[in-house]
């Protein structure tokens, strides 16, 4: 079952330097291990992410913790300080058996909906957003969470997959997709279409 709490902890790192920060982290994960805690390479720049499962907020404290070894360890072939957001669990069209999908690939997908727009959303993402995820069966995991902390506020969908990463897209460029996008940015998305973005990442480890 999908976890009930997530952080992100997402990092920009130096050209050429991205294999190096990943073996460090990875070494820095293996002497302190966190239950679920996944790394990930975006697959369009030399980003690292950091998933972490949470049950309780109490270890957040344990985290930070290991993020002032982490800066220690790799800030030196870092091109940007980390970004983190700690997420809700809120509903999955598509849930797991573990806290977090072990597809090769997630995908983040946020988007800030219009807080007076919000029950209207809920309602309307079920039978437009939540039926296509259902139905396609390039998207293995589909979890929809909502931001606790974080700098850009509002949904994020963490969305698993398997298959390579244009043939996943496919779901998503569809004309009936893209139909379901001009609708929520239309009525319920701040700053319209603009306000939504999309990343992709493959697991470290495969």
């Amino acid at each position: 079952m999908s976890s009930t709490l997530l952080v992100l902890n997402e990092v920009a790192v130096a050209p050429g330097k991205a294999d190096q920060v990943l073996a460090e982290w990875s070494g820095l994960n293996q002497k302190e291990p966190v239950a679920g805690r996944t790394l990930y390479r975006s697959v369009d720049d030399d980003n690292i992410l950091e998933i972490t499962p949470l049950t309780d907020l109490s270890e957040l404290g344990a985290l930070n913790s290991l993020w002032r070894k982490l800066w220690e360890s790799v800030s030196e072939n870092l091109v940007s300080d980390f970004r983190r957001q700690l997420l809700e669990f809120v509903e999955a069209p598509k849930d797991v058996a573990d806290p977090l999908p072990r597809t090769p690939y997630v995908q983040l997908r946020h988007i800030e909906v219009k807080p007076r727009e919000y029950a209207a959303y809920r309602e309307w993402r079920e039978s437009t957003i939540f039926d296509v995820v259902r139905r396609a069966e390039q998207v293995k995991a589909f979890l929809a969470y909502h931001s606790l902390l974080s700098t850009e506020p509002g949904v994020m969908f963490v969305s698993g997959f398997a298959c390579e990463p244009a043939e996943y897209q496919s779901v998503f460029t569809s004309p009936e997709y893209q139909r379901i996008v001009q609708q929520a940015g239309d009525r319920y998305i701040v700053g319209g279409e603009s306000g939504l973005y999309t990343r992709v990442y493959k697991r470290a480890d495969v």
